[in-house]
């Protein structure tokens, strides 16, 4: 047997942290002599603290690491949870990588003249056009590819004729932002015409007057673009009047290059 400062040594696991394993269920000495108090650890508890303590890195908590430890030698068990831990760990770094892309973008900006970093705001009018038209509720705003998903092999067997100029929108329909559940539609103008198929229709869009600015580069200017556009109308005597849209003239689609994507994003308005 070893005493608890033999065992803390041998474990790399301070006295304090094995009281608090002890206390909470997690590790417990193999004696505790009653006279004096003395805690005693056997060997063999050496490669359960070396667990534990792998379970710490990969970011268990102990009340999870508890559990996984009263399974004792289920595989199955354990190879779940390491599953679940795995997603995580995956999510959280797409998440960081997202917010290391905005500290990106903002030191970048700060590195560029002011002027240089001005969004070109203008009122333009486009005519009716006949598109094809897939309007969903999806997840988030950043599933838009399902919508494209759809509407292209849906449409695949018409072999549908691109208009031209050819418009792929996407037009926000919530009357504001919404964190799930969100009503999109996407919109493609085209030559011809054709019959509708389950979820894509086929329609004449109203001609439309709006506010209009082209975003080039990523979607993370998105915000500034919305700014500028937000000024120019207050500016200019404007209000705003319907759903916003953004057409997409460069998109994923065309280029897995973030920097090459052209955005085109749009605010119906009139006069006030």
């Amino acid at each position: 047997m070893l005493k608890i400062g033999d065992f803390s040594k041998l474990s790399r696991v301070s006295i304090r942290m094995l009281r608090h394993y002890d206390e909470i269920g997690l590790l417990s000495p193999i004696k505790v002599d009653p006279d004096t108090g003395y805690r005693y650890y056997g060997e063999s508890q050496l490669p359960i603290v070396a667990k534990i303590a792998s379970l710490k890195e990969m970011g268990f908590g102990l009340s999870a690491i508890r559990e996984i430890m009263a399974y004792g030698g289920d595989r199955e068990m354990l190879e779940q949870q390491l599953r679940v831990r795995k997603a995580e760990l995956l999510e959280l770094a797409g998440q960081t990588e997202y917010r290391l892309r905005l500290l990106d973008t903002a030191l970048e900006r700060l590195r560029k003249d002011d002027e240089i970093m001005k969004y070109d705001v203008s009122l333009k009018t486009f005519p009716e056009r006949y598109a094809a038209t897939l309007r969903m509720h999806l997840p988030s705003y950043d599933q838009e590819g399902m919508l494209w998903s759809v509407l292209v092999s849906e449409t695949a067997p018409l072999k549908l004729v691109p208009d031209d100029p050819c418009y792929c929108c996407v037009v926000f329909h919530d009357k504001e932002y919404r964190e799930a559940d969100v009503d999109v539609e996407a919109q493609k103008t085209v030559k011809g015409k054709y019959p509708d198929t389950e979820h894509v229709k086929f329609k004449t869009l109203p001609e439309v007057t709006v506010a209009s600015a082209v975003c080039k580069g990523s979607y993370d200017q998105m915000n500034d673009i919305m700014a500028a556009v937000a000024s120019w109308v207050t500016d200019n005597g404007y209000e705003f009047d319907g759903p916003a849209f953004n057409i997409y003239h460069v998109s994923p689609h065309e280029t897995n290059n973030p920097d090459e994507f052209v955005t085109e994003v749009c605010y119906p308005v009139k006069k006030q």
